[in-house]
């Protein structure tokens, strides 16, 4: 216990994980930025693991497409994200439908993307329906979803959004899956998903959570996500700002641990982990979590 205390707790006594924490853990994916940090952060992933790779304005989809492949060749499974702003028309869509087909890529991720001048589609669904009309083999769909609100689209455009994209998933007959964005409240995220799964959204949930990641990049990538809400709750919650700033960064135990007990009866199936690229450290808490005797 010594190493999962040190590891996890930082010093402190801390109970064995339970089940469902170990359940959650070992459905984690981990996200990868196109960086030139991806390199030792690839070399650091677990054999075999699932990766999810943003797309950015900065860096367009043609380099996540190619971290993609490369992440395939390397032997994982690799979730490329498509942002709708990004994408020029009809024929890109059926381009990147295309692409994923050849390299046998079997789940993507469709977000609307922070482009401020989208190029031909201005959300995800809109997207998302030519795509899926497209033949690209793939099974799984995942989006996004917002336990913590957004910036620019309020509450009733959001859930609206999401039950859409979960009927045209359905009647294409493909998978969905929501990662949520990154939100550090728990109690938020309950009340958050059972109000939606009273609502009619019953598409399975990842959880949005930070590896074990610098506070000083947690921060700062926080903030250029739009995840400002979640970062001023930190500064509100004393227990919370304690970890963030705790040695060795952000510890993502305590939410999980918090959530776990729920995680069956709210349909919330695995852990989508926002690395920053700081892979190692977070492979580390992964192993000890599930290495602990429960």
């Amino acid at each position: 216990m010594s190493i999962f205390n040190n590891l996890i707790g930082f010093g402190r006594q801390t109970a064995a994980p339970s089940v469902q924490v170990q359940r959650l853990v070992g459905r984690m994916c981990y996200e990868l930025v196109p960086l030139l940090s991806a390199d030792q952060a690839i070399s650091d992933l677990p054999d075999g693991a699932p990766v999810s790779i943003t797309c950015s304005p900065v860096k367009g989809i043609s380099a996540t497409q190619e971290l993609s492949v490369r992440l395939i060749h390397r032997g994982h499974s690799p979730i490329p994200h498509f942002a709708a702003r990004l994408v020029e028309g009809p024929d890109h869509t059926a381009k990147l439908a295309a692409w994923v087909k050849q390299y046998g890529v079997t789940e993507v991720l469709i977000i609307g993307g922070d482009s401020e001048q989208p190029t031909h589609y201005v959300d995800a669904l809109s997207f998302m329906r030519d795509f899926l009309a497209c033949d690209s083999g793939v099974q799984t769909v995942g989006f996004a979803a917002y336990p913590d609100g957004h910036a620019h689209i309020d509450k009733p455009k959001l859930r609206a959004a999401i039950l859409a994209k979960q009927e045209l998933l359905a009647s294409a007959g493909v998978k969905g899956l929501a990662s949520t964005q990154m939100c550090f409240d728990a109690d938020k995220i309950r009340t958050w998903l059972r109000a939606e799964r009273v609502a009619g959204f019953s598409t399975p949930v990842c959880l949005g959570l930070p590896g074990v990641v610098d506070r000083a990049k947690l921060m700062t990538m926080g903030l250029r996500l739009g995840v400002g809400a979640s970062l001023r709750y930190l500064s509100k919650n004393r227990g919370a700002i304690t970890r963030l700033f705790a040695p060795g960064g952000y510890d993502p135990t305590k939410l999980v641990t918090d959530l776990a007990p729920d995680a069956e009866n709210l349909g919330i199936v695995g852990i989508h982990s926002f690395t920053f690229n700081n892979v190692a450290e977070t492979a580390s808490w992964q192993r000890a979590i599930l290495g602990a005797q429960s």
